[in-house]
C-alpha cells in the first residue's frame, strides 16, 4: 500500500509502507496559492485500489459505484486553506453544532471526467466550475477555495480514481466538489472552520430513459424555485431539497420533472429542478437570462457559444410559457443531463408534444452531438475547453 504525503511545496511523495494509505496534514502552513499539480502524475505511477466488478452497460446515476478515494482540505482563520490530502472515501467527522448542519452554509459543483477518443481521461472546462465555486463561496460568506487549488484537486481525484472512469461511450466519472461550513457555532454567523472535499462515482445517464430519450415536463404553478434577490443564481445545497415536493409529485404522475416559472409574474420559464432550459423557434434559440434567479450553468454557457458558432441566433431573454408552448422544440442542459430533449410540456392540463415518442428533437440532437464531440475529443475544440488529466 501507499502513504500519500503532501510536502511544503504540495508535491505528492509516495512512500512504500506496510500500512494503509494515511493522509498527512501540515495545517501550520498556509498554501492557498500553492498547487497540487504534481499529485496527478505521482498517483499515476502508484499502486491503486482497483474496483474490478463494475458493469459498464448498466450504469445509472447514483452511488452504486462510488470511487475509492476522495480529497479533503480544511480552512482555519489562523492558517487559511491547507493543501489537502487524498484519502479513502468515507465519513467526514463534524460536531452536531457544525454551521452547515444548523444554518446550511454549503455549496457544491457537478463535473465529469471521461475517456476521450484519443485514449485520454479528460475534464471539461474545470476553470468555469472553479470560478462559480468561488462566486458561490462569496455569496454565502465562506472563504473561497483558490481556483488553481480547486482544479488541481479535481485532477488529483480523477487520477487516483481512473479505474472508475467508464470506457468511451459508457458513461463518466461524476465528480462532486463540496464546500461546507464544518466548524461548530451556536448563534447565526459564518462557521469558524471549513471543509473542502471532492468525491466521485461512475455514472450513466441522469434520466431513467437514457441519455437521448426525451423527457416529459409539467409547468409548476404552486411553488417557485427562486425569487429576485434570492439564492437562485448560486449552487447552494439549500436550493435543491425544496424542489423535491413538486418533483416527486410530478414523477408520481408520469412526468420526468417540473419546470418553474418566475416568482414575480408566473409568466416566464426559469429552470427545471436541476438544469437550464432552452426554447427553439426556427433558427432562433432562447434561454432565460442570468438575472440572479437562474443558475449560470457551465453547459448552458457552452451551448450558447456552440449554437452561435453553428449559425443560430441565441437570445438570453425571458421566455413566456405561452411562447414555449408555441416553440418548435425545447431542450435542457446541465452537467448531469448534458443536453436532453423535451418530448412534451404540460401546462394547466394541456400537453404540447414536441417530438415523436422516444426521438430527440433535431436541434437538441445537433447540440448534444456538437458538445459531446468536443468533450470526447472526437471533434475540434476551438475554445480549448477540454483539459487532459491522464
Amino acid at each position: 500500500m501507499l502513504r500519500g504525503k503532501l510536502d511544503g511545496s504540495c508535491n505528492m511523495q509516495l512512500l512504500r509502507t506496510q500500512g494503509t494509505k494515511v493522509p498527512t496534514y501540515h495545517p501550520q502552513r498556509r498554501v492557498a496559492s500553492q498547487r497540487l499539480h504534481t499529485i496527478s502524475s505521482a498517483v499515476a505511477g502508484s499502486d491503486r485500489k482497483t474496483k474490478a466488478n463494475i458493469d459498464w452497460d448498466t450504469l445509472g446515476f447514483g452511488l452504486k459505484d462510488v470511487a475509492g478515494t476522495m480529497y479533503v482540505a480544511n480552512w482555519t482563520p489562523e492558517h487559511g486553506w491547507d493543501k489537502g490530502s487524498l484519502m479513502p472515501y468515507g465519513p467526514i467527522s463534524m460536531m452536531p453544532s457544525a454551521q452547515v448542519l444548523n444554518y446550511g452554509q454549503a455549496i457544491f459543483e457537478g463535473m465529469k471526467a471521461q475517456q476521450s477518443t484519443k485514449g485520454r481521461i479528460v475534464l471539461f472546462r474545470p476553470d468555469k466550475n472553479a470560478e462559480r465555486f468561488k462566486n458561490g463561496a462569496h455569496r454565502l460568506s465562506m472563504p473561497a477555495v483558490p481556483e488553481q487549488q480547486f482544479v488541481d484537486a479535481v485532477k488529483a481525484v480523477v487520477a487516483e480514481n481512473r479505474d472508475w472512469v467508464p470506457p468511451l461511450g459508457k458513461g463518466s466519472l461524476y465528480l462532486r466538489p463540496l464546500l461546507l461550513g464544518s466548524g461548530p457555532i451556536l448563534g447565526l454567523g459564518p462557521a469558524p472552520g471549513y471543509t473542502f472535499t471532492i468525491f466521485g462515482a461512475a455514472v450513466g445517464a441522469y434520466f431513467k430513459g437514457g441519455q437521448l430519450t426525451p423527457i416529459d415536463l409539467i409547468v409548476e404553478e404552486r411553488f417557485h424555485r427562486a425569487a429576485p434577490g434570492g439564492m437562485g443564481g448560486t449552487k447552494a445545497a439549500g436550493n435543491y431539497s425544496p424542489v423535491l415536493v413538486t418533483q416527486l409529485e410530478a414523477k408520481k404522475n408520469g412526468y420526468s420533472d417540473v419546470v418553474y416559472l418566475d416568482a414575480k409574474t408566473d409568466t416566464y420559464l426559469e429552470e427545471v429542478s436541476s438544469c437550464n432550459i432552452f426554447c427553439v423557434k426556427g433558427k432562433t434559440i432562447k434561454t432565460p437570462p442570468l438575472s440572479g434567479t437562474i443558475l449560470p450553468g457551465v453547459t448552458r454557457r457552452s451551448i450558447i457559444e456552440l449554437a452561435r458558432m453553428r449559425g443560430y441566433e441565441v437570445e438570453e431573454t425571458p421566455v413566456s410559457v405561452h411562447e414555449a408552448v408555441e416553440a418548435d422544440e425545447l431542450f435542457t442542459t446541465g452537467t448531469a443531463v448534458v443536453v436532453c430533449s423535451v418530448g412534451s410540456l404540460t401546462y394547466r392540463g394541456n400537453r404540447k408534444q414536441y417530438t415523436a415518442p422516444g426521438e430527440p428533437g433535431k436541434v437538441a440532437l445537433e447540440m448534444y452531438t456538437a458538445l459531446t464531440d468536443i468533450q470526447t475529443e472526437k471533434g475540434a475544440d476551438p475554445g480549448n475547453w477540454v483539459v487532459p488529466v491522464l
